[in-house]
């Protein structure tokens, strides 16, 4: 056997130098640890570096695109030219237990017209920001006609989440993809690839080196709820493309249920959005001091930058601003916001063809057209467009509807300048073809349409789409050149689009509609009278002899005066009338107003104050003292729009002498007006009189001016009388919590208090993802009115043939404030497609 010696010098040096070792290691693994931590928080930042880089990038080409998103782009950025947009303010949503919220009193006496903001917009209705409308949790259709500026509020959303704004508070971090329709690649085939469509869109613009990290930054994006999805030119299409869209934002809402989406709608259509949960606001209209600001604001930044360019310095004179936007404001009543921009433009670069708004669209067309393009080839393409109801189209397609203008004589620069302003005149040169059919053409041929997408009348996107720059571009063109073609037929048998109705509109304006007309008097029908709205746009800028014009205001003065239709139905026909600017249109309503129908001279005040119409001041005094409350109300309203001498003295006598509720109804009304009405709420605070005061701490309520907040604030505080002070208080708590209007998803019905109680009481449970159909339908006919009004938003997700009749069955009640309720609701059902009934069918109307 060996046998080994320990030698124990060694074994205590090795002992020592391994316990040295061991103990350094102990002391070493922190920082051992904080050196892995801190590679792996390097790799980390390195990563987050990447899509912090891609984000940033998406932001600035994003920011970019939105600010060249409006019609004087080639002129000014949006920002620089932007009048906020505003959207009205919806019904309110009543919930049983709650406390009733704050209204004021032109909210409860205007009837809500989503499809006609001309008359609120005159009356200075409630608003939301955007930013506000957003802060509740539910997707949005901005609605509006052509031209009113949603795309203007679309760019002006998608600026605000780029620059990551405050204004937006919760959502100021999110990231904004902003397209128009014509940007996605749709229909997708795989629901697990619902991103692709936005990927692809993105990349288009995005740099080389983010292409291949856009792909993880966008799916994380919409992965973690920070996607603000804006979709534009939805209002655009024809119902099948849009049903192709809603279809696919069912797809993503439920792949990514926190995506917040915005998108555009006509009021009339908006197919499929509705049952998917998405809220319509109407884009309000500009009203006369809006218009007054905004060429005012045109023409400081005309003075400042335009015109100190070099061909402005060299071409005629330019016009005092003062001058031109007085010249402006004589006749700009009704005008969109489309429509003003284009006047204005027309005016400061002296190259208006006209004092006509449609003189000014044939302008603009002139001015963007590229050079020497004959007018008709433009009218051609457009018609075929409508024709063909293709609003985004195939130029492989289109180029065989221009083929024949492609090769033409040289001819000098101004021809289709004179052109244009000989047929811009009410008749046309060339009379209609009798008998003579437009021709459906899809086969291909070259190239003018690259010259009307360098020009910028043309848009142009990826997989071989394009569109006119404008839906009205497109619809006046069209409209003209429809006009010497037999297309009556054609045009009715298509579905109803937003391009049919336009080519309709202008259609009116140039040729004889009457026969249109008459078809669309016969598909008229009760609830919703859609044809007969429709063609009342025609009648601002149809000729005055045109020989359709008196059946069709015949039509709508029989809505106007027919009793216990809801009011928000027949307030549409007074809002037509309005719009309409016909000077008979006074007359009318001054008739009207001097009946003993009371709903009937509630709508017809506000028609003559809408026309400020100064002979209606005689009857419209009687009406301040009318037995009904609405009637006063409306009475003071109109007054005060009308706005002259006579009239404000009786607004101001009403305020010093009516009663409590009158009273607070003329000072509301005299907050609409900034000169003589706010002089009259300044002097108001320091009479003695307590009624007084208290309706001038209402009024004060509806001035959004920093002064006002500050006389509040003071009336809250020092006032002696506690009815005074809790007006006040009252206000100012409604002004804090403006947002509160904004619109918000329904609870589930397992999880609504008010409906779990109904429920009870009745013996019934409510289990969670169970249909409450038969409960909804009971507390629809309870007797508590909170719990009707709370179960019609509901019942618009099951819009079967017996909850229809339900909602008939209250739309016919003589419960106003139900009536006017189920009326909105079966608004919504039938923009969303579902096709409603006569109510004759179920025994009412």
């Amino acid at each position: 056997m060996f046998k080994f010696a320990i030698d124990p010098f060694s074994f205590f040096i090795g002992f020592v130098a391994t316990s040295i070792f061991w103990w350094l290691v102990a002391r070493a693994r922190p920082m051992l640890k904080e050196i892995m931590g801190g590679i792996k928080e390097q790799r980390e930042v390195t990563q987050s570096n990447k899509t912090n880089t891609v984000e940033e990038n998406h932001r600035r080409i994003t920011l970019r695109q939105a600010q060249g998103l409006h019609l004087a782009a080639p002129l000014f950025a949006l920002d620089e030219i932007l009048q906020e947009p505003l959207l009205i303010a919806p019904p309110r949503v009543v919930e049983p237990g709650t406390p009733p919220k704050f209204e004021d009193v032109v909210s409860q006496t205007l009837p809500y017209l989503p499809g006609w903001p001309e008359i609120a917009a005159v009356y200075q209705a409630q608003t939301l920001t955007l930013p506000q409308a957003l802060s509740g949790n539910t997707n949005l259709v901005i609605i509006g006609q052509p031209g009113i500026g949603k795309t203007v509020a679309l760019a002006h959303l998608a600026s605000l989440a780029a620059n990551r704004s405050e204004k937006l508070e919760d959502l100021k971090n999110a990231v904004p993809f902003l397209f128009h329709v014509a940007n996605l690649k749709l229909p997708i085939t795989n629901p697990r690839d619902a991103l692709n469509p936005i990927i692809e869109a993105a990349s288009e613009h995005a740099p080389f080196l983010d292409q291949s990290r856009l792909p993880a930054f966008i799916q994380n994006t919409f992965k973690n709820g920070d996607a603000l999805l804006l979709l534009d030119g939805f209002d655009e299409i024809p119902p099948e493309s849009q049903q192709v869209f809603t279809e696919y934002l069912k797809t993503l809402m439920q792949n990514y249920p926190k995506t917040r989406i915005v998108t555009t709608g006509a009021p009339e259509y908006l197919d499929g959005l509705i049952g998917l949960g998405f809220t319509p606001l109407t884009l309000m209209a500009w009203s006369a001091r809006d218009s007054e600001k905004f060429l005012n604001h045109w023409g400081e930044l005309w003075s400042r930058t335009v015109a100190m360019e070099a061909w402005a310095q060299t071409g005629p004179k330019q016009v005092d601003p003062f001058l031109l936007n007085a010249w402006l404001s004589a006749d700009n009543v009704n005008l969109s916001p489309f429509e003003l921009t284009l006047k204005a433009w027309g005016a400061y670069a002296g190259d208006s063809l006209g004092p006509h708004v449609h003189e000014s669209i044939a302008t603009h067309i002139r001015r963007i057209a590229p050079a020497n393009t004959p007018l008709a080839a433009l009218e051609t393409l457009a018609m075929q467009v409508i024709i063909n109801i293709q609003p985004v189209f195939d130029p492989r397609v289109a180029r065989a509807w221009v083929k024949s203008f492609e090769v033409t004589e040289e001819k000098p620069e101004n021809e289709t300048t004179d052109e244009m302003a000989e047929e811009t005149a009410n008749e046309p040169k060339t009379k209609p073809k009798k008998g003579k059919k437009v021709e459906k053409v899809t086969t291909p041929s070259s190239g003018l349409l690259g010259k009307m997408v360098s020009s910028g009348l043309l848009a142009a996107y990826p997989n071989n789409k394009m569109r006119f720059a404008h839906p009205v571009f497109t619809g006046y063109l069209a409209g003209r050149a429809l006009i010497n073609y037999n297309v009556e037929e054609d045009l009715l048998n298509q579905p109803d689009w937003s391009g049919k109705y336009l080519a309709m509109r202008y259609f009116a304006a140039h040729g004889d509609a009457s026969k249109l007309l008459q078809a669309l008097l016969g598909f008229s029908r009760l609830p919703m009278h859609r044809p007969l709205f429709a063609a009342a746009r025609w009648l601002r800028d149809a000729p005055r002899n045109a020989p359709w014009r008196g059946k069709l205001f015949a039509a709508l003065a029989t809505i106007l005066q027919t009793e216990g239709l809801p009011l928000n139905l027949r307030g549409q026909a007074m809002a037509a009338i309005v719009v309409s600017n016909d000077p008979n249109a006074m007359t009318l309503f001054r008739q009207f107003t001097a009946t003993m129908a009371f709903e009937l001279v509630h709508l017809a005040a506000l028609g003559s104050g809408a026309m400020r119409d100064p002979k209606a001041l005689h009857t419209l005094e009687q009406a301040v003292n009318a037995p009904s409350q609405a009637v006063r109300h409306a009475a003071c309203m109109a007054l005060v729009s009308i706005g002259t001498n006579e009239a404000l003295e009786t607004v101001a006598h009403t305020l010093l002498n009516g009663d409590e509720n009158v009273r607070r109804a003329a000072a509301e009304s005299l907050a609409n007006d900034p000169g003589e009405g706010h002089a009259m709420l300044r002097e108001g605070i320091t009479i003695s009189d307590i009624l007084l005061r208290r309706a001038v701490a209402y009024g004060l309520g509806r001035v959004h001016e920093a002064w006002a907040v500050e006389a509040l604030q003071k009336i809250q505080i020092e006032d002696d009388q506690w009815v005074v002070r809790n007006a006040a208080t009252e206000v100012l708590d409604s002004k804090t919590s403006a947002g509160s209007r904004a619109p918000q998803k329904l609870k589930e019905p397992s999880n609504s208090p008010w409906l779990i109680e109904f429920a009870g009481k009745q013996g019934m449970g409510i289990s969670p993802g169970s249909p409450v159909n038969d409960i909804l339908l009971l507390a629809l006919k309870s007797e508590d009115s909170d719990t009707r009004l709370a179960a019609l938003p509901y019942l618009k997700f099951s819009p079967n043939e017996g909850v229809i009749i339900q909602l008939y069955d209250a739309m016919y009640k003589d419960d106003i404030e139900l009536r006017e309720a189920a009326y909105n609701v079966l608004w919504e059902l039938g923009t969303s497609g579902v096709k409603l009934p006569h109510p004759s069918q179920y025994g009412y109307g």
